[in-house]
């Protein structure tokens, strides 16, 4: 737990880093993930992290405002939307002033309780470790939306583990989760670690693998890259149908990317 709290913390911090640095003008530019602009991507954590700190430290609060929330959501609005309501009066640099500290207190409140502990959550409930370890795969995937917007590669680093097993034990769900069958033969999973080594998961001797960067995989199942994208070798069978639709993070199935959409020129 202190581990996953550890990086949490270096996960914001390297948003927050990167969020100082946005001219106006940026922060309002328009990424390739729904239109939404590194404003919004912000935004959108600072709401969570908001909420995510509720059920950390007062779940009856946080029950009273999802259902409001959810009030609202059943009427047609977009999370986005929602945010724009909350946060809109407030411009990017106001709004990294409200988000920084608050997201602070909230691995504060998480570093505080049994890594067994259990958060109500949007849908089932979550231990406190589990509950941290998803917030910074949301946090890691919302960067790479402004990351990518001002056309600037992230360094890789030994975080991006979480966000992989993440990817790895959702094999199964997201199949479910678009009411498929799931595969009988789950891949064997190796990727290369950004700091040397290889992370590995499931049986060396499935005649299913995928093998490749762990940033490329986590960017897939993230659904921040197009498999074509990335350079992730992959058998034809299991491995190729769960690549194909990947999805870590809980919701309704959503798509990722067309080729080519999401591949980002980077800026010398």
């Amino acid at each position: 737990m202190n581990d996953t709290i550890s990086d949490l913390r270096a996960e914001y911090s390297e948003l927050a880093a990167l969020a100082r640095m946005l001219t106006p003008a940026q922060w309002r530019l328009k990424s390739e993930f729904y239109g939404w602009t590194p404003w919004d991507e912000i935004a959108h954590l600072c709401f969570f992290d908001e909420t995510g700190l509720q059920s950390a430290t007062d779940p009856d609060v946080f029950a009273r405002d999802t259902a409001a929330l959810n009030a609202l959501l059943a009427t047609g609005k977009e999370i986005s939307a929602i945010a724009r309501d909350e946060y809109g009066h407030l411009d990017g640099p106001s709004l990294l002033a409200h988000w920084e500290p608050l997201s602070g207190q909230l691995v504060d409140a998480l570093a505080a309780l049994d890594p067994k502990a259990r958060l109500p959550w949007y849908g089932p409930s979550m231990s406190a470790r589990s509950f941290a370890t998803a917030r910074l795969m949301e946090t890691w995937a919302h960067g790479q939306d402004v990351w990518d917007v001002v056309a600037r590669r992230r360094p890789a680093t030994s975080r991006l583990k979480h966000i992989a097993h993440i990817g790895v034990t959702t094999f199964g769900w997201t199949f479910v989760n678009r009411k498929l069958p799931v595969p009988a033969v789950v891949p064997h999973v190796e990727l290369d670690a950004p700091e040397g080594g290889v992370w590995a998961w499931g049986d060396p001797a499935s005649p299913e693998f995928v093998r490749g960067t762990a940033e490329d995989f986590c960017l897939l199942v993230t659904q921040r890259r197009n498999l074509a994208d990335t350079d992730l070798e992959y058998s034809s069978g299991s491995a190729r149908q769960w690549l194909s639709v990947a999805q870590c993070f809980a919701g309704p199935p959503a798509d990722a990317p067309a080729p080519g959409v999401r591949k980002v020129v980077y800026a010398p």
